[in-house]
């Protein structure tokens, strides 16, 4: 059989078209916006830590990703503004659990942001994983990071490790120890919750490897309404150095119970809260001297900037631990979907753990372990502000002020 010219140019016509038809079913119109959520507490008793460390941050970055028109999406060559989502968890795991879920089988999001604290992280790990979703954990720390990376490879820890935390801490009581300004007593407190378990178990074998006697090992009740007899008790043991890994509510009932029982160790090491600016505000200048977990450097590149655009919008500084981090950990979400060029999570996913390093306000993020490496483990009030001191090689550490001067 034979095929004219003409009929040729119709069949090639005809390709044509319905080769622009199928590109054109395949190429969906651009969504109005990128839709995130996040189920976090926004009353009950993780309400504290999660108003000044979390959603700061996310209120911030979505507003400086919108100033910018949104996210820029390759795929449909323009910036697509953020649409957020978001539940209150009432500091109920079980409620965070199943929020998450709703959030991503139910409204359908692309993204989901996660809760606050160590223990609401880890229970919300396996919904992540089975949906496919990134989860960019910032207010969380397990002794099992490695291993629960590579069981769930949707995970990212952003804090140090409590081992690290251990190391950090060692690095500061051990020069003093060796320089005879500290004995080796200590009294260590925990939250009965799992960020203390995991700090406690993580620090405890590194203090005790050291030559450090931790005299007394008590864990307390999360939503304590009094610890004056965990003090009394810490007074009475002889020991100079004070740690606690408390929860904020925690952190400011140690430290005003100390003060009014008197009790003045040289070293004095309170928990999550220490870090916030309200720590300075409340205690004044009481606060310095005074050790808590992380810090940061306030004159890092964009860290001024931030904190400007920070409390301009929310009208409070956050704190200086894990709220930069948090910032930092959308700053690594921005640019991984940017890279990615789309909203295809299993892409995304691939470019948060292999596209870095990432530039942040806290230094440029690697994760392609799923875990952030060397950070702040101690930090200290000095002059007003809460700084990085360990590990000391840190550039911007500051030099320790010891003892803490009393109350």
């Amino acid at each position: 059989m034979k095929t004219k010219l003409g009929d040729l140019s119709l069949l090639a016509a005809a390709g044509i078209v319905a080769t622009l038809a199928a590109s054109s079913a395949l190429a969906a119109d651009p969504p109005k916006s990128v839709r995130i959520g996040y189920a976090v507490s926004l009353s009950g008793v993780n309400a504290q830590g999660a108003a000044v460390t979390t959603l700061p941050a996310y209120k911030l970055w979505v507003d400086d990703v919108n100033k910018k028109g949104g996210l820029m999406i390759k795929e449909f060559n323009k910036r697509i503004p953020i649409e957020i989502t978001e539940y209150d968890d009432t500091s109920n795991a079980e409620t965070m659990v199943r929020l998450t879920e709703r959030l991503m089988t139910q409204d359908k999001v692309d993204f989901v942001l996660p809760p606050w604290s160590t223990g609401f992280n880890l229970a919300a790990a396996p919904v992540y994983m089975r949906n496919g979703y990134p989860h960019l954990a910032v207010t969380a720390n397990s002794n099992d990071a490695e291993a629960l990376v590579k069981q769930m490879t949707t995970l990212f820890f952003f804090l140090t490790p409590p081992k690290n935390l251990g190391g950090a801490l060692l690095e500061v009581l051990g020069k003093l120890k060796g320089e005879g300004k500290i004995n080796n007593k200590i009294v260590m407190l925990s939250v009965a919750d799992q960020f203390g378990a995991e700090a406690s178990a993580g620090v405890t074998p590194v203090m005790k490897n050291a030559g450090f006697d931790i005299v007394i090992s008590k864990s307390y009740p999360l939503g304590a309404s009094d610890l004056t007899n965990e003090i009394k008790e810490a007074k009475a043991s002889g020991a100079d150095t004070f740690i606690a890994y408390s929860y904020p509510p925690d952190t400011f009932m140690l430290s005003n119970t100390a003060v009014t029982q008197g009790y003045n160790p040289k070293v004095f090491h309170v928990g999550v809260g220490t870090a916030f600016a309200r720590y300075g505000a409340v205690m004044k200048e009481k606060a310095e001297g005074v050790m808590g977990i992380g810090g940061w450097d306030p004159k890092a590149p964009g860290a001024e900037d931030y904190l400007k655009r920070l409390v301009a919008l929310t009208n409070q500084p956050g704190d200086a631990w894990a709220a930069p981090v948090t910032y930092a950990s959308l700053q690594v979400l921005e640019q991984a979907i940017e890279k990615a060029g789309t909203l295809d999570r299993k892409k995304v996913l691939d470019a948060v753990e292999n596209g870095g390093p990432y530039q942040t306000i806290v230094g440029p993020v690697d994760l392609k372990t799923h875990i952030r490496g060397k950070q702040w483990g101690v930090g200290q009030w000095q002059n007003g502000q809460f700084v990085g001191i360990a590990p000391s090689d840190i550039p911007g550490a500051k030099p320790i002020i010891f003892p803490k001067p009393a109350w």
